[in-house]
C-alpha cells in the first residue's frame, strides 16, 4: 500500500514519524496531511532511507539535477556531484542522464544516495532507442516507466498534460517566443506530430496509476509546457496544461497514487504569486514543485541568482519544492562548484520562503545567528551559516584578520561599540 492509503486508513507509518521528527511536527498531524493529498512522501518502498515530507507546512526542499549526457558520460563525476549536493544540503536528486549505460548509472546512484531520487524515464527511451524517438511504441514508454520504479526510483517526472489538441497552437510561431523548452514535452509533441496520436501518458494514464501504486512511487506530474521565456509566462498554454495536470491530479488521489505538480520556469516577479495560488486551487492543493522560476532571461551564468530570487517569492507564497538552478542552466552541464553553488542558492531562496510561510523554526534559525552577532560569537556565526565552511573561510582570509571584529568596519563596529556602551551603562546603575 501506498503512503496515501496508509494515512487514509488512520495508519501512521514509520516513514510518517521520520517527517514529523524531522519536521518538529505531530504524526498524527503529518498523516493527515498525506491523507489530504497536502503532502507527500517520496519513498519507494524497495528503498530504505530517512524519508523526507514535502507538501503543506513543512520546510520547503530543495531538489539537485545531476546525470550525464551523450558528451559527458562518467559515472565517478556524477557520484562526486552527489556527495557535493549532498553535503551542500539538497534534500533530493534527479538522475537526467542522457549518455552511457544508463540503467547502471541509475542503480549506482540509487544505491549510493542517502536521499529521494527522482527520474524522467523518457529520457531513456529517447537515449536508447537506436531508431528516431518518434517511431516508437507507446509501450516502450510505459516499459521504461515499470523499469525506473522497480529499479527504487522515488518519484517520476512524466510529461502526462501535453495533449493532442493543444498541437496546432503548440506549432503556432505567434503562440510563443521560445515554444516548448521541456525536453521532455518536447519529444511527447514530436511523437503525436508524427503519429497523430493522444499522449500515451494521458491516454494510458490508469497504466501508469497501476505502475506508482505498486511500488509507491510518488508522480511528479511535469509541465512540458512551461514557458522558456518571461514573456510566455502565464500564457494559455501553459494554463490549459495546468487545468489538465489538476485533473490527472485528481485521479492519481482516488487511486491512492502520491502526487505533485511541477511549476513553471521562467516567470516575472510580479506573476509568481499568482502561479502559485492558480496551482494550488486548481489542483486542490498538492504540494508544487517548481525550477527556479528565473526571474529575467538576460543572466545566463548567473542563474543561481535569478532562481533564487524567484525561488524565494514562490516559496514564500506557498510553493513545497524547489529544483535548484546552477550557474550553468542554459550554458553547459552543471560541473561540482556549480551543483554546491545552485544548491546553496536554492536552500538560502527555500528558507526565505519559510520565514514568510512561518515554518516550523525558521525564523528562530535567524533568531539565533542574530543572537550570535550580538555577541560577535563568531563559531556559532560557522555552525549557524547555511554553508559553515565559506563562512569561516570568508572571516579568516585577512591579512588584518581579528577575533573581535571583522575587516569591513574595524575598530568602527558598531555592535562593538553599542556592547561597550551598553556595558558601561550596567556598570553605573
Amino acid at each position: 500500500m501506498t503512503q496515501l492509503l496508509r494515512a487514509r486508513n488512520q495508519e501512521i507509518t514509520p516513514e510518517m514519524r521520520q517527517v514529523a521528527d524531522s519536521e518538529g511536527l505531530d504524526a498524527e498531524e503529518i498523516r493527515r496531511l498525506v491523507a489530504d493529498g497536502a503532502v507527500v512522501i517520496p519513498k519507494n518502498r524497495l528503498r530504505s532511507f530517512n524519508a523526507v515530507g514535502i507538501g503543506r507546512g513543512l520546510r520547503t526542499k530543495v531538489n539537485a539535477n545531476i546525470g550525464t549526457s551523450p558528451r559527458r558520460a562518467d559515472v565517478q563525476e556524477e557520484l562526486d556531484k552527489l556527495d557535493v549536493a549532498i553535503q551542500a544540503g539538497a534534500d533530493a536528486v534527479m538522475d537526467l542522464s542522457t549518455g552511457g549505460d544508463l540503467d547502471s548509472i541509475r542503480k549506482t546512484i540509487i544505491d549510493a544516495s542517502p536521499v529521494m531520487v527522482g527520474t524522467v524515464p523518457i529520457y531513456q527511451v529517447a537515449s536508447m532507442r537506436k531508431a528516431e524517438f518518434v517511431d516508437i511504441e507507446a509501450d516502450e514508454i510505459f516499459e521504461a516507466i515499470e523499469k525506473h520504479a522497480s529499479s527504487g526510483v522515488d518519484f517520476v517526472t512524466v510529461h502526462c498534460g501535453v495533449t493532442c489538441n493543444l498541437l496546432p497552437r503548440i506549432l503556432d510561431e505567434q503562440e510563443r517566443v521560445m515554444g516548448v523548452v521541456s525536453r521532455g514535452g518536447g519529444l511527447l509533441v514530436a511523437w503525436m506530430q508524427k503519429h497523430g496520436k493522444q499522449n500515451p501518458l494521458f491516454e494510458h494514464y490508469d497504466r501508469l496509476l497501476d505502475i506508482a501504486l505498486e511500488y509507491d512511487v510518488t508522480l511528479s506530474l511535469g509541465d512540458g509546457l512551461r514557458p522558456g521565456s518571461v514573456l510566455d509566462a502565464t500564457d494559455e498554454l501553459q494554463m490549459e496544461e495546468l487545468y489538465t495536470l489538476g485533473r490527472l491530479a485528481r485521479r492519481a488521489y482516488e487511486r491512492g497514487v502520491q502526487c505533485m505538480i511541477e511549476g513553471p520556469g521562467h516567470v516575472p516577479l510580479d506573476q509568481i504569486e499568482m502561479n502559485v495560488k492558480l496551482e494550488k486551487r486548481i489542483c486542490n492543493g498538492a504540494p508544487f514543485y517548481v525550477l527556479g522560476p528565473l526571474t529575467t532571461d538576460i543572466a545566463p551564468g548567473f542563474d543561481h541568482i535569478t532562481g533564487a530570487i524567484g525561488g524565494a517569492v514562490a516559496a514564500g507564497a506557498g510553493v513545497d519544492f524547489l529544483c535548484y538552478v546552477t550557474p550553468a542552466e542554459h550554458l553547459r552541464l552543471p560541473v561540482k562548484a556549480d551543483v554546491r553553488m545552485g544548491v546553496i542558492a536554492s536552500r538560502i531562496a527555500a528558507h526565505s520562503g519559510d520565514i514568510v510561510k512561518g515554518v516550523k523554526g525558521a525564523i528562530e534559525k535567524d533568531r539565533s545567528m542574530s543572537v550570535a552577532r550580538k555577541n560577535l560569537d563568531w563559531e556559532s556565526m560557522y555552525e549557524l551559516a547555511i554553508d559553515p565552511g565559506c563562512a569561516r573561510a570568508f572571516r579568516q582570509d585577512s591579512e588584518s584578520y581579528s577575533e573581535e571584529v571583522c575587516t569591513m568596519c574595524g575598530d568602527f563596529c558598531p555592535i562593538n561599540i553599542s556592547n561597550r556602551l551598553q556595558k558601561e551603562k550596567k556598570e553605573t546603575e
